[in-house]
């Protein structure tokens, strides 16, 4: 039996709480790519403000970006999970989700939550993608 190699790297985003925490954005794990939680925290302040179909686009949006720097897209979304603060908001994010998604079909789960680390945000996501020899790919750029 051959040992296989799970190449591992890490993306940074612009969330203070990373460092804060001691998270990452990104974490790619042979294949896979998990992407922490994301909001609509984008450039120091909270885009969409009282908006769950804005919010859920621009969550979605910093997660997407984590994802393109290990050159995948949406198509390689295999799993996403949505947080959202009330009920209400329910099927403005689910419009959001199928907008972004809808061509890729990816399992789904939502939830109400509490609350979130800001009360202003209405939403947060993660996203699991996975795309067949991206292992091997990154490898050889860190040749």
């Amino acid at each position: 039996m051959t040992e296989r190699r799970i190449v591992r790297g890490r993306v940074a985003g612009f969330s203070p709480w990373e460092d804060e925490f001691g998270y990452s954005r990104a974490v790619v794990a042979g294949d896979h790519v998990h992407v922490a939680g994301s909001t609509a925290w984008v450039d120091g302040r909270i885009e969409h403000e009282g908006d769950p179909y804005g919010q859920t686009l621009a969550a979605f949006g910093v997660g997407l970006n984590a994802l393109a720097a290990y050159g995948l897209t949406a198509d390689d979304v295999v799993r996403t999970r949505m947080y959202i603060t009330h009920v209400r908001d329910a099927e403005e994010v689910g419009r959001a989700h199928r907008q972004l998604f809808d061509a890729a079909r990816p399992v789904a789960t939502m939830v109400v939550v509490e609350g979130l680390i800001d009360s202003r945000m209405m939403v947060e996501v993660e996203i699991d993608a996975y795309r067949a020899g991206l292992a091997k790919t990154l490898e050889g750029n860190q040749s």
